[in-house]
């Protein structure tokens, strides 16, 4: 009977002792889970400001596509000056060559727009096929109120003596058409820069012959080439064509991080086109892009003082 108690007794105390245990183990893994969930709750709010604010650094360009065509239309003098009033830091300038050998800030696909009425066949406004004098005499006035008068397409060399002083960057924007098609359009485009003194132009194209040609002319203006996904196949054109070009200008769907790595790695600069929408500025941000060619530059530069602002709130340091 006695030895059936100590039996009890012992049973008792190892049930004690076992339940002890278990609320020790719960006491421990309830004071060491919070402590390793806020340091990784902590880790992930650390890694997504870095992802939002490591551009803040080093801000990319504000490109404006044609100028600032918000209120006026693209690649006239109305929107450079409307780009400049809103201290983008780059413009970039459509550059269409006329039957005549003339350069026009024009983008074909604007100037069927720009008749009024248009012709039935778009093909008989394209530059290639217009003459200076007729390229001169389009007006897009109606178009816009009247404080946006200045219409009229300018020359290339209008343009560059308007904006490229007051600018960081200009870049050109080579459209290649009939008749002559790249034949000497290099060369067209060099005298019109070395004129008007541009030292900071940069000249890209969608045809590498063309870019390769301003590079054989020469070493001083940066050379730039474009990749786009293939209409025709849905496939992306070749990231690493030309070796001597300095900046490639990518479809910015197609940027994502290992992209940019693949080019930074190639000491190539990423400008991203042309980014219109808020949620792919911001992305274009995040991916810490060089450049960002935008219709809407006013919109984007409120994007990044936003952003900034936040950035600095939470702590982020600029060193």
């Amino acid at each position: 009977m006695a030895n059936s108690h100590a039996k009890g007794k012992k049973k008792k105390l190892v049930v004690r002792v076992s339940s002890f245990r278990r609320l020790l183990l719960i006491l421990a893994f309830l004071a060491v889970t919070p402590p390793i969930f806020f340091h990784f709750r902590l880790r992930r709010f650390q890694q997504m400001r870095l992802k939002k604010c490591t551009w803040v650094k080093n801000p990319p360009l504000v490109c404006a596509h044609g100028g600032d065509p918000t209120n006026a239309f693209p690649n006239t003098m109305s929107a450079y000056r409307a780009a400049l009033v809103s201290k983008v830091d780059c413009i970039e300038i459509d550059v269409s060559r006329s039957s005549d050998g003339v350069l026009f800030a024009l983008h074909d696909r604007f100037s069927y727009i720009a008749f009024s009425p248009p012709p039935l066949d778009s093909h008989l406004t394209q530059s290639g096929i217009c003459s200076a004098c007729l390229i001169k005499e389009i007006d897009r006035s109606h178009l816009f109120p009247t404080e946006f008068r200045d219409q009229q397409i300018p020359t290339v060399e209008d343009a560059l003596v308007l904006v490229s002083k007051s600018v960081r960057q200009v870049i050109l924007d080579a459209k290649v058409g009939p008749p002559n098609y790249e034949k000497g359009l290099a060369t067209d485009i060099l005298s019109v820069v070395e004129r008007t003194r541009c030292t900071n132009c940069l000249v890209w194209a969608k045809s590498d012959t063309l870019a390769r040609d301003v590079i054989k002319l020469t070493a001083e203006i940066p050379v730039g080439y474009i990749v786009l996904k293939d209409s025709s196949t849905g496939t992306r054109t070749n990231l690493l064509r030309i070796k001597a070009a300095e900046v490639v200008g990518v479809y910015h769907p197609l940027i994502n991080e290992s992209l940019v790595k693949i080019l930074r790695g190639r000491k190539k600069k990423v400008y991203a086109w042309t980014v219109d929408e808020e949620d792919s500025m911001l992305e274009m941000l995040f991916q810490c892009v060089d450049a960002i060619v935008t219709s809407h530059p006013a919109l984007l530069q409120r994007q990044m003082q936003y952003i900034r602002t936040e950035c600095l709130e939470e702590g982020f340091s600029l060193l």
